[in-house]
């Protein structure tokens, strides 16, 4: 065993040093790093876990990609209908990445029911649409069937349930306006099979899905006409890559946008969260390191005699700082210990019972998420570690400065 650590961990846990003056600001030391870690692994899990949540429900109403003629690329509303005869339908092969590719069609219309009317936008889907995205989000009832005859089935949003008081298994009526507004409006009679609640607002409050081929009867399109693709991609991250090459890929007739530029305002949004998980880490990493070079500085006084002896018998002056930086080490341990067992504790409730609720209107989502991701969580430990020993080598170069003579004396 090395002198400085004997040496250090004989101070540390004698009874002395447990009832001495610096008893009480160890205590608080090790509460500031116990407090920063939690408030860091917080913000880091909530933080994380809020983006993905709402990239999740963006993508799962979008896709990652939307291939869609130029003139309908910014609205909701398919309104030029393009072929689905296309050489990355069903299969996108030329570009890697790409995990699903599926055909959709949106129209604008309007639920009447015997109380009340609502705006919609009905979206039309095929066999090749892929329902787990949205099954999260189901609460009661089934996913439409697409596989067999046109029929009458749609899934329709709590939200819009509860604003036209229908329940599941209620029929309504919504009208279509067509392109001469002179005309009567088409209309069609839904059978609602199964209730969705995403809690992203800006989708529940628009969208009833139900099959494709009813707007492509409304709209006199062809069989193989629809209005858009949905590309679902492998990694998020990658969106703007996939973007680019799919674009290479497709006719000059198409264009492809990712939903980080439709929905810009959202992602715009979501940016502002690595700020301020930023700003909470630099903020805790100062408060737990100023409260450290405290604690450090006053264990150094109260050894002021040790240090000098030791100084006297030749000891070096690098080997007495690391006696006191081993200290200040089993501290910032001591400390990490109480803040991540705390901070993972009370993310692993959140995710459990869902304490914590949020506003949908506000962010998109009824339940604060968390994201546990263990390797950032190691990566704040160590980072935590490396900081607060590196600036504690500041104030004890102190010792440096002691004169065995003077401090043998000392009182």
């Amino acid at each position: 065993m090395k002198l400085e650590y004997f040496i250090a961990k004989r101070l540390f846990n004698s009874k002395e040093h447990k009832s001495s003056i610096s008893a009480p600001i160890i205590k608080i030391a090790i509460a500031a790093v116990a407090i920063g870690i939690v408030m860091m692994i917080v913000s880091i899990a909530t933080g994380i876990g809020l983006q993905q949540k709402i990239r999740q429900k963006v993508a799962a109403f979008n896709g990652h990609i939307i291939i869609s003629s130029y003139t309908g690329n910014q609205s909701d509303v398919s309104t030029d209908p393009i072929s689905m005869n296309q050489k990355f339908y069903p299969t996108f092969k030329s570009v890697k990445g790409i995990k699903h590719v599926q055909a959709v069609a949106s129209k604008a219309g309007m639920i009447r029911t015997e109380t009340a009317f609502e705006g919609i936008v009905y979206k039309g889907v095929g066999k090749d649409y892929d329902w787990s995205n949205i099954k999260e989000y189901l609460t009661e009832g089934r996913i439409p069937n697409l596989k067999g005859n046109l029929n009458t089935e749609v899934v329709i949003s709590q939200f819009l349930a509860n604003r036209l008081d229908l329940k599941l298994g209620d029929s309504f009526n919504t009208f279509f306006m067509k392109e001469d507004a002179n005309k009567m409006p088409k209309s069609r009679r839904f059978k609602i099979v199964g209730v969705f609640n995403s809690g992203f607002q800006e989708f529940d409050s628009s969208f009833i899905l139900g099959d494709i081929r009813h707007i492509q009867m409304i709209n006199r399109w062809k069989a193989n006409e629809i209005g858009s693709f949905e590309v679902f991609v492998d990694d998020f991250s990658m969106i703007k890559e996939r973007t680019n090459e799919v674009y290479n890929e497709i006719p000059s007739t198409l264009n492809a946008q990712p939903i980080t530029e439709k929905f810009y305002y959202i992602f715009e949004w979501l940016e502002l969260f690595d700020f301020n998980i930023i700003v909470i880490l630099v903020i805790m990493i100062i408060v737990a390191t100023i409260n450290m070079i405290v604690a450090l500085l006053v264990l150094i006084l109260e050894r002021t005699q040790m240090i000098g002896i030791l100084k006297s018998m030749g000891t070096t002056n690098w080997s007495i700082r690391k006696i006191f930086l081993y200290n200040a080490f089993y501290l910032i341990l001591r400390g990490l210990f109480w803040g991540n067992l705390i901070g993972i504790g009370l993310l692993v409730l959140q995710k459990q019972f869902e304490i914590i609720k949020l506003n949908p209107e506000s962010y998109y989502v009824t339940v604060a998420p968390v994201d546990i991701n263990l390797f950032f969580i190691l990566l704040l430990n160590l980072g935590t570690i490396a900081v607060c020993l590196f600036v504690l080598l500041v104030p004890s170069y102190i010792i440096t400065k002691i004169s065995p003579a003077k401090t043998i004396r000392f009182e």
